[in-house]
Formats: C-alpha cells, sequence, structure tokens
C-alpha cells in the first residue's frame, strides 16, 4: 500500500511539472510569435523601401 501511495505522489509531481513546463512553452511560443511577427514587418518596410530606392536609381539612370 505504502509503494501505491509513493507512485501516485510521484505520478501527481511529474504531473504538476508537466503542467508548468507547458505553461511556460506556451508563454514562449507567444513570444516568438510576436517577435516574428515583428521581424516580418520590419522586413516589409525594408523591402519596400529598397524597392522604392531601386526605381529611383533605374530613373536616374535613364534620364542619363
Amino acid at each position: 500500500m505504502q509503494q501505491l501511495e509513493q507512485q501516485i505522489d510521484e505520478l501527481l509531481h511529474a504531473g504538476r511539472r508537466l503542467r508548468d513546463e507547458n505553461i511556460l512553452l506556451k508563454a514562449q511560443q507567444s513570444t516568438w510569435i510576436s517577435e516574428r511577427a515583428q521581424l516580418v514587418e520590419k522586413t516589409e518596410v525594408a523591402r519596400t523601401r529598397i524597392e522604392k530606392m531601386v526605381s529611383r536609381l533605374k530613373e536616374l539612370d535613364d534620364d542619363l
């Protein structure tokens, strides 16, 4: 009986540890998703600026 109680306690402890780890992983995932969205937006802004610069350079070249 004592062994069974010990195994139950171990399972409860493992369950709590897994729950806490899951909470942490979900928080990290949320942070990474947010960071990714910001990076995607910055990349798009940079791409747009570069395309505008290339277009202006082509116009200048055509004028010469």
